[in-house]
Formats: C-alpha cells, structure tokens, sequence
C-alpha cells in the first residue's frame, strides 16, 4: 500500500508518499482501506519527533480515518467487510489501509459523507472524554473555549450549544470569530486585540465561566484561572503556549476551582472503546439531526501531505484539514 511517512524528523517536505507494507490486523481488529484522515495538530509534532507514537501504534501519522472495512479479525462482532466506518486510531491515517481494534470503529454518521466523517472521530472523541465525561460540563453552564475556530474548538461550539450550554470564544481574527458566531458561539472575542478575562467578567457580571477548554496552558494558566467562576473547570488538552509558568494559587481555594487535563492517543484500547462507545451514545444522535456539521477547511490529497501541514501550520485554517487517499 502507499501511506505517507516521516523519512526524518523534520518541517513539512520530510513527509513523502512511498510504497509500504500491509498492516496485518489481530483478532480484535479490522482493517480499513482508507478514503480520507484529517490532521491534527499532533500529527505536526509527530513529524518534527517531539511525539512518539504509543508502543505497538503504527509509525505513520494519522489520528482518525474513514473508509470501508476490508478484513476483520475472527473476534470481531460487529462489523463486516464492505461496512463504511470513521475510526479513531493510534496512528496510521495517512496510508491506504490501517488496523484498528473494533472498539475503536464508529458508524458514519447519516447524513455525512464518508469523506466528511474523517473530520469526526478524534475531534468527537477530545471533546466528549474532556469538559463532558471529566469536566461534567451541563445544561445552563458557560463554557470558554480557547482556539475556537481550531478542529476541536468548532466540533466543541457545536456541541456544547446543542447541549443548551452559553458558548465563548477566543481567536485571532474577524474572519474566525464570525465562522464561531455562525456555528453558535454567543460571546466572540479577538485575543489579538482584547483582555479576555476582562471581557469573560463583563459578559458574566463579574462571576467567570464554569468550564475552560484550553489549548494554551503555561502562558494562559493564570488567566484562565482568572476567568473562572465558583467550581470552575480548567481542562488543558495542549500547550501551545508552554509547559512551564508561575500562578498564585490563592484562587484556586477561594473559588474550589479544578484544574485538569489529558490526551486521548496514549490511553489504552479499553479506555479508548469506552470512549467512542460514549460518543456514539451521546454524540452520534446530535449528528444524524444535523445539529452538528463536519466543518472542513480544504481537502489535499495524500501527496500534498507537505502542502497540508503548511497551512495548518500558518494557521489560516477554519475547521479541519483532509487528506485524500490515492
């Protein structure tokens, strides 16, 4: 098969398509032949060697996929060969064909192409393990979300408004705070040019929101603090903003505020089924009624990997990015 491959760590002209073997697929496991994956940021680590994939993951980047199954291991159930499914997987995306443990394996949702569904699963997946199952993010909450017009802030505003939750935003131009206002963001705000604590307190009559998704962490850590209210949840999911700062932790006990965080890629298979399984549930029903859209930026197919991560990379993006299977 032809998957995409890292040939050094490196920028984006290390990624090249070459020729590679098949994954060969365990009991428990199907085997895709992959229509289209979608980036995401880790993939851009993975390139540059500052994310090594979980043992026994696929050296290829890739996070999430959709496709048809093609094999399926003699433990498998569920699913047929010929069925069209999106996937959250440890890696191998960008390749024609990926293993993946059933537990992992979603439905495309109806009403989704099975090319829009790889914009789903790892997104669906973030969000839903995060502020839902840890945070406990609930009807009549506020929730601020940091990078909203990224993949997961776009898949998250859409979710938490039809949850019944008061969506904020922060993003770096005009242009993303309309796309966030369209998808149902109530309180937009343009961190280039404003305080978002300052704006957080106006819009909240000085209390803060109950929940913040945050991609940031060290450089926004005492602000996000800041921005919360009573019982408040900090959920960091990145750090684009580094690993290291000084807070005062004064706040934190005189509001009960939780600071949490986590990534999905090195769970373990079980806690990665019960996930999807959640998502299916509670998420998969939002989809099928068109309350949640897949929003995608561009679609590149698998030899424009370079080209891909370029612009994910200038951030000029809205949504997600996909790749094209040949």
């Amino acid at each position: 098969m032809k998957a995409v491959v890292i040939t050094s760590p490196g920028g984006p002209e290390v990624l090249q398509l070459k020729e590679v073997d098949d994954p060969q697929i365990k009991d428990d496991e199907v085997l895709i032949r992959i229509l289209a994956t979608a980036l995401n940021g880790a993939d851009t680590l993975l390139r540059m060697g500052r994310y090594d994939p979980p043992k026994g993951d696929s050296l290829y980047p890739g996070l999430e996929c959709s496709g048809t199954i093609e094999a399926v291991g003699k433990n498998v159930s569920r699913w047929k060969i010929g069925d069209q499914v999106c996937a959250l997987v440890g890696g191998g995306g960008y390749a024609e064909k990926v293993a993946v443990p059933a537990g992992q394996v979603l439905p495309v949702p109806p009403g989704v192409s099975l090319q829009d569904a790889a914009a789903f699963p790892e997104v669906a997946c973030t969000v839903w393990s995060t502020i839902f199952m840890i945070s406990h993010l609930s009807k009549g909450e506020t929730l601020l979300i940091h990078g909203g017009s990224s993949g997961i802030g776009t898949f998250a505003i859409q979710l938490a408004t039809y949850l019944g939750v008061k969506v904020f935003v922060t993003a770096g131009s005009e242009e993303k705070l309309a796309a966030c206002k369209n998808l149902g963001a109530s309180v937009c705000i343009n961190y280039k040019t404003e305080d978002f604590v300052a704006r957080v307190k106006e819009e909240t009559g000085g209390k803060g929101v109950d929940v913040i998704l945050d991609n940031i962490g060290g450089s926004y850590l005492q602000r996000n603090i800041d921005s919360l209210n009573f019982d408040g949840r900090l959920f960091i999911i990145g750090f684009m903003g580094g690993i290291k700062t000084e807070i005062n932790l004064a706040g934190l006990l005189a509001r009960r505020l939780t600071v949490q965080a986590s990534g999905l890629r090195n769970r373990s298979r079980d806690n990665k089924a019960l996930i999807v399984s959640e998502v299916e549930k509670n998420v998969w029903p939002a989809i099928a009624a068109g309350k949640i859209n897949p929003v995608v930026y561009k679609c590149f197919p698998f030899a424009e990997a370079a080209e891909a991560h370029r612009l994910m990379e200038s951030s000029k993006h809205i949504g997600k990015i996909l790749l094209l299977a040949p």
